[in-house]
């Protein structure tokens, strides 16, 4: 076969979408290069596993290292299981495609991504989604209408396509949006407090560019696209029938129990009682097996139809205006919280809405507890995490124990996004912070009770956020040309409805959003109403937060640590780790602070003890010290010679104070004046070419208005009578020899150079 390939300039950048040459026993398969990223996308089908009643889609994308030129970090070379980011990707891409296979459809599908080569400044992110879409349009797999991601950023007022890394980096605004020929199908959102009409002006603007993305897969179907295969049949419309007659009326009955435990063991029992009078198991030991396997099929499709019929049935109720809950459209559920609620710990709050209820807790660290992200671009540093956990008590169910899931990492991922924007910068706040929610009750939108839930815990560890941030989930139940938005979703609602629209953000703007939906997509209008509709419902509970905790409290926890920040000379962090780190250590040791320095001289000192913090801070201060003309030091006379005194001013740099320099009196023996080991006051007159101090206790003394006493010695040969000879200002260089860890010939700043005698943090 030979390649087919069909290309469009985008964004002042050629994309591209080729198929015909790689995979080809995969039942479809496609490169798409923007710039001089590519990623490689394949899908294959098989027939679908006896017993399910799921679609069972696996969407897999893989960023291997190799793309960018690159090793995998840390002691293994090859990678492993999937990392956060590649996860993420994952369901970017998973969510729009999901919808958009026919129902019924239970083959098992697979859609394999690789990121082949980046360029460091384009995501593969989106581009991964135009593959996977490109793929499977090209099988002979089902999908109604073939879909597009593009993201797009902000800068300077103006709209950017395919933003680079670089401009991400200034943008206000981070949107990925996909949607097919017609609609918006999906939209991940990260900003600074944009309004809700630039957020909506944005998505349109990314929609009109899908659009021709999915011309161009359109393009490619008609040169090499398969015919697809058949989908499952319908429902037996008599068997139908009889379960549509005995349940429609129940299922309303039961829906009107304010609990959804008990809505939901209403309805079980509904169910059961249903399958048992359709399909009644029988009770003779001589049954043939053949006939148990069909009455076991029986009350399968029974189930299945009971479902389909109670979906109906919810839809019917809350497009009349009845949601399962009595509430109204545009009502909130009632809201409590707590903050401050458990000992010990940095920051803690319990946030609960209606039958949802997640507890966060907060923790801050230093430097040291960063988390290092590496990928295929650069490495950097992580000093803000948002950790979901949703155990399966949380809904009343039983479980494996297992770690964080897809879904797990992709809810904690949006509460961490919504919190962003409103966190202090690093100089005026540099923790490490860690947020913790853990789900203790789930009936709808626990990650929008995680933002509140995070952004309370956070005021309460004291962390200067600049705005309270909350978050709600707009549903919408559509047909035909009825519809209605949802304010605040339960689960029943999620899962009968149409859309869960999550949106956060502060009272002047978005900062995070996250849709998903179960139909084709949204019109503008309707993404428009949402939009203004999560923005009354977020000031509502803005409101009933701030009675709670209206802003940070002023100091940290006493069990946090103090964190002082200091910057350094980058020349003088060989100097303050020493060989071996045995500065580093020193200090530590004496202090029993934490110490981590960074490469640019920035110099971080943790400790629970405020005291010892700044015990740590004033040695290293002292230690890196810039050593200046004209400046008064305290020092100590670490020795004595003929001609003067070596002072040491600063940890392991001192001077040379001359003997004419010691006294505003004659002074006939340095020891007449000081002794060894003796505190005093010097001022620093010169440094020379080469490093060397020469310092005056004379000058000090007139610079701050004192004396000696009276002479200290007379003169053996009159006031004319030279002195002792001046055996060069040179420290050591009188037969004195370096003292040990000394500053190299009385220099200041002993070891300048950038090699370092110990680990870059300590």
């Amino acid at each position: 076969m030979q390649a087919v390939r069909v290309e469009k300039q985008i964004g002042g950048k050629s994309l591209s979408i080729e198929t015909g040459t790689l995979a080809k026993l995969a039942h479809g398969a496609v490169t798409v290069q923007y710039a001089d990223t590519v990623v490689f996308g394949a899908v294959v089908r098989a027939d679908p596993r006896e017993g399910i009643d799921f679609f069972p889609l696996q969407v897999d994308y893989r960023e291997r290292r190799a793309a960018a030129g690159k090793f995998p970090g840390g002691f293994m070379k090859r990678e492993g299981r999937p990392t956060t980011k590649e996860i993420l990707t994952a369901r970017l891409v998973d969510r729009p495609l999901r919808p958009l296979f026919p129902k019924g459809f239970m083959d098992e599908v697979q859609i394999y991504l690789n990121v082949l080569a980046a360029d460091q400044q384009h995501d593969p992110d989106v581009l991964a989604g135009i593959a996977a879409s490109a793929a499977v349009a090209i099988s002979d797999v089902p999908l109604l209408y073939p879909t597009a991601h593009v993201r797009v950023g902000r800068v300077d007022g103006q709209f950017i396509l395919f933003p680079t890394t670089d401009q991400l980096e200034v943008s206000d605004l981070d949107l990925v949006v996909a949607g097919t020929k017609h609609f918006v199908n999906m939209i991940e959102v990260g900003a600074r407090e944009v309004p809700e009409n630039v957020v909506a002006d944005a998505i349109e603007f990314g929609h009109n560019v899908c659009i021709q993305i999915v011309e161009m897969i359109e393009e490619l179907v008609q040169k090499v696209g398969r015919p697809k295969v058949g989908t499952a049949v319908e429902h037996d419309p008599e068997l139908l029938e009889q379960v549509r007659k005995l349940a429609t009326t129940r299922i309303r009955e039961v829906k009107g129990k304010p609990g959804k435990q008990d809505r939901a063991n209403a309805v079980k029992q509904v169910m059961d009682d249903i399958v048992t009078h359709l399909a009644p198991p029988s009770t003779d030991p001589n049954t043939p097996y053949a006939l148990i396997v069909a009455n076991r099929e029986k009350q399968k499709k029974v189930r299945a139809i009971f479902v389909d019929i109670e979906e109906q049935v919810t839809r019917e109720a809350i497009l009349k205006g009845v949601r399962p809950d009595g509430r109204d459209f545009n009502t909130i559920r009632p809201i409590s919280a707590e903050v401050g609620i458990l000992p010990r710990v940095h920051g803690s709050a319990i946030f609960s809405r209606g039958e949802t209820q997640s507890l966060c807790i907060v923790t801050l660290g230093t430097s040291s507890d960063e988390q290092l992200v590496d990928g295929l671009i650069e490495e950097y540093s992580q000093k803000f995490m948002l950790h979901y956990n949703f155990p399966s008590y949380s809904v009343g169910e039983v479980r494996p124990i297992r770690g964080p899931g897809r879904r797990e990492i992709g809810h904690g991922a949006l509460a961490e996004r919504s919190l962003l924007a409103v966190l202090p910068d690093i100089e005026s706040f540099p923790y490490t912070v860690r947020i913790i929610s853990d789900i203790l009750e789930s009936n709808g939108s626990s990650s929008m009770a995680s933002s509140c839930g995070g952004c309370l815990a956070l005021m309460d560890a004291g962390v200067p956020i600049t705005k309270p941030v909350a978050g709600i989930s707009v549903g919408l139940v559509q047909e035909g040309n009825k519809r209605a938005l949802l304010t605040d979703i339960t689960g029943e609602e999620d899962h009968f409805g149409d859309m869960d629209f999550k949106v956060c953000g502060t009272r002047d703007g978005i900062t995070a959003i996250q849709l998903d939906i179960k139909i084709e997509g949204l019109s503008y209008d309707i993404i428009r109403d949402t939009l203004l509709r999560a923005k009354e419902a977020r000031l509502v509970i803005l409101d009933k937060m701030a009675a709670i905790l209206p802003e940070p409290r002023k100091e940290i926890s006493r069990w946090a640590p103090r964190l002082l920040t200091i910057k350094i000379n980058p020349e003088k962090i060989g100097k303050l780790i020493g060989p071996g780190g045995k500065n580093i250590k020193k200090i530590q040791e004496e202090t029993k602070a934490q110490i981590d320095i960074e490469d640019d001289g920035t110099v971080y000192i943790s400790s629970v003890d405020a005291a010892a913090a700044q015990r740590a801070r004033d040695l290293v201060e002292a230690m890196t010290a810039e050593v200046k003309v004209g400046r008064i030091y305290n020092g100590k006379v670490v020795s004595i010679r003929e001609f003067g005194a070596f002072i040491e001013i600063a940890p392991d740099t001192d001077g040379l104070c001359h003997v004419s320099e010691l006294s505003d009196r004659y002074v006939e023996n340095v020891e007449d004046v000081i002794k060894l080991g003796d505190e005093v006051r010097v001022k620093v007159i010169l440094i020379d070419d080469q490093d060397r101090i020469k310092l005056s206790r004379k000058a000090a003394m007139k610079e701050e208005g004192t004396s000696d006493p009276e002479p200290v010695s007379a003169p053996s040969q009159g006031p004319d009578a030279p002195r002792s000879q001046d055996h060069g200002s040179s420290p050591r260089d009188a037969g004195g020899g370096q003292r040990p860890g000394g500053g190299g010939g009385g220099g200041r700043g002993g070891d300048r150079g950038r090699a370092r005698g110990g680990p870059r943090r300590s």
